[in-house]
């Protein structure tokens, strides 16, 4: 079956590189073409369009598509929508929305075609370690793509699962995200009080390093962070605004929704909306509040 990556950003051309060492033939095409040092070196086509990725392979076809949510994402499907063959597969590995995907999903498999979500964890530490791919779709299109799903998850069959029917793959994933979101500020807030304390100085290095070794909070984001703090030793030169990107905020929608408690999760995405820096009006407003009744003082700029 033959594969093609459409969307060579850093999860996509790593997905397309894995795949390709594995001696598998894979397609590629990038609104944008990354410079060919970067592209795999062998059993890889770099197409000029999106309709040459997709007829340099013989059916029946998988078209994996890893493109920022939204528009992109849009687009392209309805594209695939006038080229693909009915035995052909369209994945989407990006972080769409899953009712978006579920909504899309109808679209081509009321045409007769086949798609399935899939979630992707593992960032650019993927190509060397493998990823976890959550699955959502119909089984006999997932069945099809077990090969595939082996080769790129971090443990073989373990690395991947099928979760349910269409969507399923994205839900996954925004809880996923959502869960990272608590974790990473969990650590940020902890080390901002070890860096804090001026009477007992910590070695934000050297603490980190030691809780990777038989400390109940150990864990990969704990080593990936280490060696963050080990390759950055002017720290503080770093702007602190944190973007989010999507997923926390359909995560806080989704829990509102469904009525679920999520105070840990939805309070670090907050933290990362008011580091954009973005909505400064309202501490001005209290900033007034504060001068107007407790005769406070107004620090400007």
């Amino acid at each position: 079956m033959g594969l093609a990556i459409i969307g060579l950003g850093k999860m996509g051309l790593n997905i397309a590189k894995r795949i390709s060492k594995s001696g598998l033939h894979v397609s590629g095409f990038d609104v944008s073409p990354k410079s060919v040092d970067l592209l795999p070196k062998k059993n890889f086509y770099l197409a000029n369009s999106l309709c040459d990725a997709v007829n340099s392979l013989q059916v029946p076809r998988v078209i994996w598509l890893m493109l920022p949510s939204g528009y992109e994402t849009e687009l392209t499907i309805e594209q695939l929508s006038n080229i693909i063959s009915l035995n052909d597969i369209v994945i989407d590995g990006g972080n769409s929305n899953y009712k978006d995907t579920q909504r899309r999903g109808k679209f081509l498999i009321d045409q007769g075609y086949q798609f399935i979500d899939v979630g992707v964890s593992g960032g650019i530490w993927g190509l060397d370690n493998g990823y976890c791919l959550m699955v959502g779709g119909e089984s006999r299109s997932v069945n099809i793509l077990e090969d595939i799903f082996n080769i790129l998850s971090t443990n073989q069959s373990e690395g991947w699962a099928h979760l349910g029917p269409l969507g399923a793959g994205h839900y996954a994933k925004m809880i996923h995200n959502g869960i990272e979101y608590g974790m990473m500020q969990a650590y940020a807030e902890g080390l901002e009080l070890a860096y804090s304390n001026k009477q007992i100085p910590l070695d934000i290095e050297k603490i980190t390093g030691l809780w990777k070794h038989g400390s109940i909070i150990r864990s990969w984001l704990l080593d990936i962070l280490h060696e963050g703090i080990k390759s950055s030793p002017n720290i503080d030169q770093i702007l602190p605004s944190v973007p989010d990107s999507g997923e926390g905020r359909w995560f806080a929608i989704e829990a509102i929704e469904q009525g679920i408690p999520t105070p840990v999760i939805t309070q670090a995405l907050n933290v990362r909306l008011q580091s954009q820096n973005k909505f400064d009006f309202g501490l001005k407003i209290l900033s007034v509040m504060r001068n107007i009744f407790g005769g406070h003082e107004i620090n400007k700029k």
